[in-house]
């Protein structure tokens, strides 16, 4: 396997002390010789701090834009999708923990340019780039590379992030990104510091930041945990929260946690919870509210906020029903946010493709 030289990490400075600053995140890790922060990947050599994973991905899959989760961006369109290791949040009851919290990179990776994902994509006709399964954040560096490379081919790029960056880093961040998916875990201090080993402020910074000071589609998915996070007060705080600072039109999503990592003790996430917890958003007054991993029609559903008319239909991530002309409901011309492209939606449908970078689409 060709590795790919680690470059020396963007955001950091010297400290008095000796050490260096990583000045990413909002952990604040400083470092001394050989040391690594608390996401793992980012580590102090020869004085600088060097992203370990960049060129490095943990596996690259075409999948459908929805599962990001992203509804209003691209509808039915293909993805490819990859991460690399490590995380900047502690969360205990990670979904993806193989991967956040993997520590030997280098023995599972498949390495991927920057070029040859962008060239990948393009020719499996994916309409994005998309930096997901561990959070972006913390391979900045690789991810904005990637991202620039893809606009040159007119691939769009997509975040799926929980938002932990600090304000020095998340200007250059967000200008590569064409779209992000924040997570939002809970709308409590006591949840982010207890199951995650993280603050809440610095994600709400993140999600008004993205929302009005960038073109960035921005959409925000809670996942519910049973007695954690799904109370009827803690969903209308959230909900009150999102209106007064995200505005309308932001879609929300309310995803079932299924028992994993460090957390086996709590049961998974009944349906009704999420069907609840998106009636009470709806009736504070957000227009485009999901549900997720559950079987849910109407949470699935892409209605028009004026006249109510369903005007993209789901099943899972394959769209059975398109009322839209570009933008606007065709019942009634009233815009729907989001991006959508003018010919219609693209049906990619619910496949999963497991691809090599660099690689090109098998003749048939």
């Amino acid at each position: 396997m060709t590795l790919i030289a680690t470059p020396e990490g963007r955001w950091q400075k010297a400290s008095p002390n000796g050490r260096v600053l990583c000045t990413l995140c909002p952990r604040a890790c400083q470092l001394l010789e050989g040391q690594r922060g608390f996401c793992f990947v980012r580590k102090r050599v020869n004085d600088t701090i060097r992203l370990t994973t960049y060129g490095l991905a943990s596996g690259f899959c075409i999948d459908p834009v929805e599962k990001k989760p992203l509804a209003h961006f691209y509808p039915g369109t293909s993805v490819l999708s990859f991460g690399t290791a490590g995380c900047n949040l502690g969360c205990r009851f990670c979904q993806n923990w193989d991967i956040s919290k993997a520590k030997d990179i280098a023995r599972s990776s498949s390495p991927g340019s920057p070029e040859d994902i962008a060239r990948t994509a393009a020719n499996w006709g994916c309409s994005a780039v998309a930096f997901t399964y561990n959070d972006p954040v913390i391979f900045a560096e690789y991810a904005i590379d990637t991202a620039h490379a893809c606009r040159e081919l007119g691939i769009r790029t997509i975040a799926v992030t929980a938002g932990y960056i600090t304000e020095n880093a998340r200007d250059e961040f967000f200008a590569a990104m064409d779209a992000t998916n924040i997570d939002l875990k809970a709308f409590s201090d006591e949840f982010y510091r207890g199951l995650c080993a993280a603050e809440l402020a610095p994600v709400l910074d993140t999600l008004e930041y993205v929302r009005h000071h960038t073109q960035t589609w921005l959409e925000v998915t809670t996942l519910l945990i049973p007695g954690k996070n799904d109370s009827a007060e803690e969903i209308d705080r959230l909900s009150e929260w999102f209106l007064e600072h995200l505005g309308p039109d932001v879609p929300l999503h309310f995803t079932a946690f299924h028992p994993d990592y460090r957390v086996t003790d709590i049961s998974a996430t009944p349906a009704e919870t999420c069907r609840r917890a998106r009636a009470q958003a709806l009736g504070h007054g957000l227009r485009y509210v999901y549900t997720g991993n559950i079987v849910d029609e109407g949470g699935q559903t892409t209605n028009c906020p004026n006249c109510g008319k369903a005007v993209i239909r789901r099943d899972g991530y394959r769209i059975t029903g398109w009322d839209l002309e570009s933008n606007r409901c065709r019942a009634c011309s009233t815009t729907v946010a989001g991006r959508f492209a003018s010919t219609g939606p693209s049906r990619f449908g619910s496949k999963r493709l497991p691809v090599h970078v660099p690689s090109a689409p098998a003749r048939r």
